[in-house]
């Protein structure tokens, strides 16, 4: 038997609007209404940090929810979420419920502005094992049902707070980001359809939402995998489980490895050197053609490289700057980029900054692919000059590597690239799925683009 859900999806109905209205926040259809979000309100409620001991038989033991906490708890992951414990009268009146929204007061980051928002769901609600309140920098709000649908309600402050408009409403003391909750509740409006719409908008960007959670968590099970496999495939080989126990060890500088295997410093096995000054002036900029690669071009997540500068001829003659052939290893030799251990290949050929390594085989016994995936799990200790940490090449060339024959080189390195091409397609995936969000998003709450549930009558004719 079919779910509400499922029988639901069938009946989905999508249309363009052709009848619209002028108001405060521009076109929208002529049949919905503009609202403040302060009209929509029907309770608040300020956060409890609660106390770290249980201090009488009065106090629960309480999940506490901060703002740093929504993102992972928004896909139902409590393991960062603080425990606290909170009285037995703070807990009736803060225990959260399904449709409850969470805003962020106080925090943030110099990249990440408070007014952030989170929407209690019974999926996670009813999954963990304590209640769920919210802390002292976080407010609850509950919605009018009546009007309003509370997703809907979420759904769009988190456009507006995508379109940068919570940050018009921040102040700043010592350093920490503070939203101005009660101004913008009063002076920001929304458009308002048909409660029935609304619960159509929201759970067609709901399945886009679950379908991107979903591919996260494929990506996040490929990296753990993949991180298994490199521990496995550096002290074993490329062989299973159960072969790997007939497997003899021998210990090195770097741990157990195969007998068969030898070990050599980088230095010995590949060449080792840094780039060249950055070019200043937009002069070198100005049409240029050569990809120029810095250490900010390596991404955090997935040590690729899909964006560089582009230089002139005139730049490269007149810093002198040599060119690295596509496949060169990169990785940073100075600053915090260090202890993220990117490990990055030139995707062209490329010139590169100063601050980045250089790293090629000069062996016939060393395959350039397996030395990126050796170099992506070892480990090169930093020096700290004035609390700025650098490396220094002839310490990279100090490295010890694990060298076993060509061929399981060449296995070694499929099977990596086997795992980081899953990797890469679903993130792929997972940006594609944010780009259709954020557009289905902007349609369907400016009322371009119109949902509604078909009814039956809808699905005989249609």
């Amino acid at each position: 038997m079919k779910t509400e859900e499922e029988n639901r999806e069938q009946k989905i109905c999508f249309y363009e609007e052709t009848n619209f209205k002028n108001t405060e926040l521009g076109e929208i259809p002529k049949d919905w209404e503009v609202v403040k979000l302060c009209g929509l309100i029907v309770d608040e409620m300020n956060g409890d940090w609660g106390k770290g001991v249980k201090e009488n038989p009065d106090f629960t033991e309480c999940f506490v929810l901060r703002g740093t906490d929504f993102q992972k708890v928004a896909n139902g992951d409590f393991e960062e979420v603080p425990i606290r414990f909170l009285k037995g009268s703070s807990l009736i009146k803060r225990r959260l419920q399904d449709g409850d929204v969470l805003v962020e007061l106080s925090g943030g980051g110099e990249k990440q502005p408070t007014g952030r928002v989170l929407l209690a769901r019974r999926n996670w609600l009813e999954k963990v094992h304590l209640p769920v309140v919210f802390s002292n920098f976080v407010k609850r709000i509950r919605i009018s049902d009546s009007v309003c649908f509370s997703e809907y309600f979420y759904l769009y402050w988190k456009l507006l707070y995508q379109n940068k408009k919570t940050s018009l409403y921040e102040r700043r003391t010592t350093g920490i980001r503070n939203f101005k909750y009660k101004d913008f509740v009063q002076n920001e409006s929304i458009p308002l359809p048909p409660v029935e719409e609304q619960k159509a908008i929201a759970y067609v960007l709901s399945a886009v939402q679950e379908a991107r959670e979903k591919t996260e968590k494929v990506i996040e099970a490929a990296k753990e995998l993949k991180k298994s496999l490199m521990k496995h495939l550096f002290t074993y080989g490329p062989v299973s489980l159960e072969e790997a126990e007939c497997i003899n060890l021998k210990e090195t500088e770097i741990g157990l490895i195969p007998e068969s295997w030898e070990v050599a410093k980088l230095g010995e096995v590949a060449s080792v050197t840094s780039g060249g000054p950055a070019p200043q002036g937009e002069e070198y900029f100005t049409g240029g053609s050569f990809p120029f690669v810095r250490v900010q071009h390596i991404d955090n997540t997935n040590s690729r490289i899909e964006r560089y500068d582009l230089i002139t001829e005139q730049a490269v003659l007149d810093y002198g700057l040599r060119l690295f052939p596509k496949g060169t290893i990169v990785l940073p030799k100075s600053g915090a980029s260090i202890f993220l251990e990117k490990r990055a290949m030139l995707p062209v050929d490329s010139f590169i900054v100063s601050h980045l390594c250089a790293i090629n085989s000069n062996n016939n016994n060393l395959l350039q692919v397996y030395l990126y995936y050796v170099l992506q799990q070892t480990r090169l200790a930093a020096n700290k000059a004035d609390n700025y940490p650098t490396l220094n090449l002839s310490e990279i060339r100090q490295a010890i590597l694990p060298l076993p024959p060509l061929p399981v080189q060449q296995r070694i390195a499929e099977i990596l690239q086997t795992v980081d091409e899953k990797i890469q397609a679903e993130e792929k995936k997972k940006q594609a799925l944010d780009n259709l969000f954020n557009s289905m998003l902007h349609m369907l709450m400016s009322g371009k683009l119109r949902v509604k549930f078909r009814t039956g009558e809808e699905e005989e004719s249609g």
